[in-house]
Formats: structure tokens, C-alpha cells, sequence
């Protein structure tokens, strides 16, 4: 894997106070002092063992194109920065404030499957396939939930950024890691996150060799992949990222990894300006007037406004954003392709995994 950890060793010391409160939870649920629930029904965790920006929503969606034609799907997700407590089962009347912006996100694009979320996960699971819930569930996402091992997941995929090798990697304040590397040994598929699209496979198999797979683990490499450009509050055709040669584009966005979206867009665009805030970063009333203030700057023939599908989620019901911008914001999708044919893998062990372990029943097992 490519790139460096920035680490502040200056918080090191509390990163070793965190490491032995997380290691001895671990072990305690490694010896079965905390209980881990097992449910009657497939349940795939997507996750990873650093705190954000290794591309869980991107690989949720692909999971959820996968099967979402063949079986009734629902995700679980946290719901990050919520105004709501406990349990939500989202509907199309739900609010961005109601679920937090991912799963508004995957519940606007995706309208034929469940969305709920749930700090609890166990508890999130039992209302999910309740009567009360949505009882034809036969198979559920748990977003974002590694390191939630009250839940045990019948397959776990752990996500792993190219750029930020966990090997090199601190725990929690002094790094990003949420537990220590050894953590991807719960693993059952491992997937190397934001490769470039030319990684070869000779690289790959460094990487193989680095990460040190157990038997029963396999690893698989994708590269993020932009789609084509859609208008967020028009009726309009999508259009290619090329639209953009001749435009000044005001990039606004809140997600954990903005460089690679930014070297994206500067590819296409004859000028960018970024306008950056922090991952889940709720947009304020002096936000939207940053906002006006910085696209009224630019040339008023050439000018657009791009962003995320999870910024997306935060704008569009925001109701101080001025009507006179709203033509001009564009959403840029962000997908995930699978590097040297992974998929021909990938996809297979998924579909087998949910058919042999479908059930009809959803009660748990205790």
C-alpha cells in the first residue's frame, strides 16, 4: 500500500490508555464474557478499523445494486449526527435530521429497500424484522459496525484505504486506528480501498503479503469511479464530467477524503474552488452565505456548483439555500469498481453466502 500515517505522537500516551481499554473488550468478547447475538437471517457488516473516509457508503451501494433485485434488503446503519434517538425505520417522508446524511442518501436512491438506523444495533435488528418493522427483511447491511460486536454478522467485509495502511497506523487520538490492526483477523473478505485504477498485480500481491491473510480470508483491491453529473434540484439529463472543460467550478463539499475528488474535478474543470468542511459538517446559515458569497465571485456565464450525493443529502431540504443557486448545484456520483476482475469473485461468494443462509424466520436466536 502506498502513503503515510500522520501521527501525533504528542498524544501517544492516551493512545495506549485507549489501546488497553479496547483490547480488553475485545477479549472479553473473544471469551465469551460479553455476548455476541447471533440472528436467523444473513447479516453482512460493512466496516473498517480506522474512523472514516475508506469508502463504506460507496461499497454498501455496490452491495445493495448487487441484491437488491433478488431479495428483500434492509440497512442498518448508526445514523452519524441524527437529531433522533433510538429507533428509525425510514419512509419517504423522512428528513436528512431524522437518519443522518448516508442514510438519507441510500434511502433517496434507493427506494425499493429498507433503511433504518440504531445505536443499538442488536435492538435495531429485533424492530427491523419485527411486524412492526418491516418483517419481509431477508437480508441486512449493517453499516459501518466492525468494531459493534454485540452483533455477530455472519460475514464481515473490513475495508482498508490504499493511502493509509493500518500497519502503519495509530490507535485513537495520536492516529486514526478505532482498534489495533490485529482487529482484521474477524474478518472474512478484506478489501483494499481507493487503489489506483493501474494498480498491477504485482502490487497487489505485495499488499497480500503485507496484510498477512488467515486461511479463510481472502483480499480484493477496487478503485473509486465517478459517474456522470446530475442537477439536484432540476428535471435534467445526466452529463459527463467533460461539461466542465469551460467551466469555474465552486466544489463544495464535507466528506472525510476531499483530494481525491479534488484531482477528479481539476482534471475536467477549467477551474476549481474548493470550499471545504469536515466530514457530516451540518451546513449553518453562514455556510449558505459562504457559499452565494464564493459562487457570485466567479464568471457569471461559466459558473456551476458541484458536490457530493452525501453533501447532496444536506442541502436539499437546507432552508436557507437561495433559490438563485439551486439551477446551478450539480451532484457528482461516487461508485466503486473491483480491479483486475474481483468481482467474477466477489460477487459469487456474497450471493452464495445470503442463499444458504436465508431463512424465513427472524426471531433471534439469543
Amino acid at each position: 500500500m502506498s502513503g503515510k500515517c500522520k501521527i501525533y505522537w504528542g498524544l501517544w500516551p492516551f493512545s495506549v490508555l485507549f489501546g488497553i481499554g479496547v483490547r480488553v473488550r475485545n477479549l472479553l468478547f473473544d471469551v465469551g464474557w460479553l455476548h455476541e447475538e447471533r440472528f436467523p437471517l444473513p447479516v453482512i457488516c460493512i466496516g473498517n478499523l480506522t474512523v472514516g473516509g475508506t469508502g463504506k457508503t460507496p461499497h454498501t451501494e455496490y452491495l445493495i445494486r448487487l441484491l437488491q433485485n433478488s431479495f428483500r434488503l434492509a440497512v442498518l446503519s448508526r445514523g452519524y449526527k441524527r437529531k433522533s434517538k433510538g429507533f428509525v425505520l425510514a419512509s419517504s417522508t423522512s428528513r436528512m435530521e431524522d437518519i443522518g446524511d448516508e442514510p438519507y442518501q441510500m434511502a433517496r436512491k434507493f427506494p425499493a429497500i429498507h433503511v433504518a438506523v440504531d445505536g443499538d444495533r442488536c435492538r435495531g435488528i429485533r424492530q427491523l424484522t419485527s411486524p412492526q418493522g418491516a418483517p419481509d427483511t431477508e437480508v441486512i447491511l449493517l453499516d459501518d459496525a466492525f468494531q459493534h460486536r454485540y452483533v455477530r454478522p455472519g460475514l464481515r467485509i473490513l475495508l482498508m484505504d490504499y493511502h493509509r495502511p493500518v500497519e502503519c497506523d495509530q490507535l485513537l487520538p495520536a492516529g486514526r486506528l478505532r482498534e489495533p490492526a490485529s482487529g482484521k483477523k474477524r474478518a472474512d473478505l478484506l478489501i483494499v480501498t481507493k487503489c489506483p485504477p493501474t494498480l498491477s498485480l504485482e502490487e497487489c500481491e505485495r499488499i497480500r503479503q503485507r496484510i498477512q491473510l488467515l486461511p479463510h480470508q481472502e483480499v480484493f483491491f477496487t478503485t473509486l469511479a465517478y459517474g456522470k453529473l446530475y442537477p439536484l434540484f432540476m428535471d435534467a439529463p445526466t452529463q459527463p464530467l467533460d461539461v466542465l472543460k469551460d467551466k469555474e467550478v465552486l466544489l463544495v463539499t464535507g466528506i472525510a477524503s476531499p483530494a481525491p475528488l479534488m484531482e477528479e474535478v481539476g482534471r475536467h474543470a477549467a477551474r476549481i474552488t474548493p470550499l471545504l468542511f469536515g466530514d457530516h459538517h451540518n451546513f449553518d446559515g453562514a455556510d449558505m452565505q459562504q457559499i452565494a458569497q464564493q459562487f457570485h465571485k466567479l464568471p457569471e456565464t461559466r459558473r456551476l456548483i458541484l458536490t457530493t450525493e452525501k453533501d447532496a443529502s444536506r442541502l436539499i431540504g437546507h432552508p436557507q439555500l437561495c433559490e438563485e443557486l439551486k439551477p446551478y448545484i450539480y451532484v457528482l456520483p461516487i461508485e466503486v469498481e473491483f480491479l483486475h476482475k474481483g468481482e467474477l469473485v466477489f460477487n459469487p461468494k456474497i450471493i452464495e453466502y445470503v442463499r444458504k443462509n436465508s431463512r424465513n424466520s427472524c426471531l433471534s436466536e439469543g
